[in-house]
């Protein structure tokens, strides 16, 4: 394991509520870049009338995409926002989504098309967060100690 303090005093908080078929994964990058938040943690509830997830297949070092032609309830999205390499902040987010029967999908959030609403939550923190590519992977991931 590794960890870093990322800061000890106050932190700005954000609500973005996000409009009927408005796109969400792209609304919160672009608030992410507006207020240049360069750490935070992200969490929302709300619904979908559409969305795409995406399960990480290690082997193969590609995402897998998951459809969702449904209306679906946000159950649960989390994550975070970083800088890329290009210093750029970026989300990185989960999400499971529960539907009319009770069953439930989740993986990597990609997009998804919000009806009636998203209630996200972004808490920055003072610090800074940096993804790097690891090549052992594929991917991008949290440099903690940097």
């Amino acid at each position: 394991m590794k960890s870093r303090l990322l800061a000890s005093a106050a932190e700005r908080t954000f609500i973005l509520v996000i409009e009927p078929d408005e796109e969400a994964f792209d609304a919160i990058r672009r608030f992410a870049r507006t207020e240049n938040i360069n750490a935070a943690s992200v969490t929302a509830i709300g619904a979908f009338s559409t969305a795409t997830l995406a399960f990480f297949d290690l082997s193969s070092r590609e995402y897998k995409e998951i459809p969702v032609t449904e209306q679906s309830e946000v159950l649960s999205l989390l994550g975070d926002i970083t800088l890329d390499e290009k210093d750029t902040p970026n989300p990185h987010l989960h999400v499971v989504l529960g539907f009319a029967d009770g069953s439930t999908k989740g993986g990597h959030f990609l997009k998804g098309v919000v009806r009636p609403t998203l209630e996200v939550v972004i808490r920055e923190t003072p610090a800074e967060l940096r993804r790097s590519y690891i090549s052992d992977f594929g991917i991008a991931l949290i440099e903690p100690a940097k």
